[in-house]
């Protein structure tokens, strides 16, 4: 049933901590299980009912349009954030002032968010259909540091429906949840929105906010003058693509989704499975695609249309392969794993992570990390994982210290990156899009965008010839 709000995707934004991936595309576009974030939050608003979904773009606005070019419709509109507004609430007033400020109530999505259809839809329906002047969603802070996210805290039980929060504050050590992305509110919250201030008030004492105008603090300021303020609690685990290594919780997320739905084998007329072949657990087998002889699947996998994963290829449990891709000749893909379309992991090599569409992996490569659009990995490149302090890589990002959840320890191999043969990157190196590291060269350090990286060697030359041996 079509809902008579209005969903607002937010996707305008630099990110300019997901480095090195947002340089040719604007972080929402990035594809989590092979389809773009704001393709997957536009499907999400279509079955929940929503017939309007105005979509804030701005910052590589071209990559947002081309991500939703297969979704298009009259009911998307592109609104295109006012020049030089920085923040969630600025954008959120450019699709308000496109499609003329109403009655009507609004859901707005930050578009480089994983949340889960009924997570979305309860917070809708919380204010819809339970009166909350506006509603959120928050999720558990858990393992995660609480300072690297907006959040909240939780009083009690709303006696309508979902939960009271007590505070919310922007970047604060003492949170316990964090603000989750989907936010609805009605006409009596628009005037907060309207007048917000340029920087988020909410926050510990020297917290030192960027001038961004946050939506987080238009809740918070409606938290402060007693209004009906209500929080939907996921259900669902939830991921937030604010750094490059939140890739690895949001694919989690999604290969898990994906193997929950895959409750038999669905193996289409045309794929062609070798008799030899050792399939174990429920595969999904798109249109025209073979598992040839003597491959193994160990587990849920799905291979997509056209693709080949043969002649001794191993796939581990819970693999994701996309259109047109070759899994050949001995290689090895470790569980936990997305490849993307037009891929090629050859032979002898081993990918353990994600792989976007266009890259390859030849001869004898051993890669743990994200690689981006078309990496060219020169045979032997190795990826170090383990340390030897047997500790997790502590990174620097625009000056911070940063200890990653997962992936520390992870290559981030950017888009259009090159490798030469028998390259060694260490734990938690990272490599610029446009970038090339040459033959032998052990990388400790990030590289930035369009560098080459040569070995500078020194070689001795001496005479030699038969003489040597005693002629």
């Amino acid at each position: 049933m079509q809902q008579t709000g209005i969903a607002v995707i937010l996707a305008a934004g630099a990110g300019r901590k997901f480095l090195p991936y947002n340089t040719v595309r604007n972080k929402c576009a990035f594809p989590i299980g092979n389809t773009p974030v704001v393709a997957r939050l536009v499907l999400q608003l279509r079955e929940i009912g929503f017939s309007r979904i105005v979509v804030v773009v701005g910052y590589e606005e071209a990559s947002v349009r081309a991500a939703l070019r297969p979704h298009l419709d009259s009911n998307i509109v592109f609104v295109r954030q006012a020049s030089g507004a920085m923040g969630t609430v600025p954008a959120t007033l450019s699709a308000l002032q496109s499609i003329g400020v109403t009655s009507e109530s609004l859901l707005v999505a930050y578009g480089d968010v994983i949340v889960s259809t009924e997570d979305i839809r309860a917070v809708w329906q919380l204010h819809t259909q339970h009166h909350a002047t506006a509603s959120f969603l928050c999720a558990p802070v858990g393992d995660s540091l609480a300072q690297d996210w907006i959040g909240c805290q939780i009083k009690r039980e709303r006696p309508k429906g979902g939960a009271l929060p007590d505070s919310l504050q922007g970047h604060s050590t003492d949170s316990t949840f964090r603000m989750g992305g989907i936010f609805a509110f009605g006409a009596e919250a628009l005037p907060y929105v309207q007048n917000a201030p340029a920087t988020m008030t909410h926050v510990p004492v020297g917290g030192m906010p960027p001038v961004e105008s946050d939506l987080a603090e238009v809740y918070a300021n409606l938290l402060d003058e007693g209004k009906d303020v209500a929080a939907v609690v996921a259900k669902h685990p939830t991921a937030d693509l604010d750094k490059c290594w939140n890739i690895f919780d949001a694919s989690n997320l999604v290969l898990q989704e994906q193997a929950n739905l895959c409750t038999e084998s669905r193996i289409h007329p045309t794929a062609k499975i070798a008799d030899s072949a050792e399939i174990t657990g429920n595969i999904i087998v798109e249109e025209g695609a073979v598992i040839g002889s003597r491959a193994v699947l160990k587990g849920f996998t799905s291979v997509g249309r056209n693709t080949q994963v043969i002649n001794g290829a191993i796939v581990g449990e819970g693999v994701l392969i996309g259109a047109e891709t070759r899994i050949s000749d001995y290689c090895l893909v470790s569980g936990r794993s997305v490849i993307g379309n037009h891929c090629v992991v050859g032979h002898g090599g081993e990918m353990d992570g994600i792989m976007l569409d266009h890259s390859y992996i030849w001869h004898y490569s051993e890669i743990f990390g994200v690689l981006g659009l078309s990496v060219d990995i020169g045979a032997a490149t190795v990826c170090g994982t383990l340390r030897f302090d047997d500790g997790n890589t502590i990174h620097r990002l625009h000056g911070r210290r940063e200890l990653p959840r997962l992936g520390s320890n992870a290559t981030y191999f950017g888009d259009y990156c090159r490798t030469g043969v028998n390259v060694i990157t260490q734990p938690g190196a990272k490599i610029g899009t446009y970038s090339c590291v040459g033959a032998g060269v052990v990388l400790y350090d990030d590289v930035p965008d369009r560098k080459l990286i040569l070995l500078k060697q020194e070689t001795i030359v001496r005479d030699w010839g038969p003489e040597r041996y005693g002629w």
